[in-house]
């Protein structure tokens, strides 16, 4: 697991504020539950959700907080939502969501994550999985319903 430290959040002032106030560091975020962050930062029980996710996130190695993002940008707010996903299938949902298809070192980033659900190894980082998504875009391709414009061209 990689060091609280290394976590980001994009905190509003406010929030940055609150947690100065009652002595919070960002790396510790996680010591607390949703609803004691939701009085703490004075969010709404969605914001909570989403910092905490975004936090819990970071903690998968080779995770940062832009992939934290696409997460929860995808419904997720938990690893353990993660369980038994498919990472080429979020993948899929990831593109059509956004309306343009990615660099593909972001399917082996749904990969990792979805392995890192199922079995809590650390040892794996997100280039670990290109050659297993190389094989299987070899032999499945991509849905017919992906986008045509690319990630570069946005």
């Amino acid at each position: 697991m990689k060091s609280k430290s290394s976590i980001k959040l994009p905190l509003t002032d406010f929030e940055k504020a609150n947690l100065r106030k009652n002595k919070i560091k960002i790396a510790n975020i996680l010591d607390y539950a949703k609803d004691e962050l939701e009085v703490l930062l004075h969010a709404t029980p969605q914001r909570a959700k989403e910092i905490y996710a975004l936090a819990e996130f970071q903690t998968i190695p080779s995770v940062g907080i832009k992939f934290a993002e696409d997460l929860v940008f995808l419904g997720y707010y938990s690893i353990n939502e993660l369980i038994n996903k498919d990472g080429a299938k979020l993948t899929d949902e990831f593109e059509i969501k956004k309306g343009f298809w990615t660099d593909p070192c972001v399917e082996d980033q749904f990969r990792l994550v979805v392995y890192y659900a199922n079995t809590k190894d650390t040892k794996k980082m997100w280039w670990n999985f290109t050659q297993e998504r190389k094989k299987f875009r070899n032999e499945h391709g991509y849905p017919v319903s992906r986008p045509q414009k690319s990630w570069f061209d946005e």
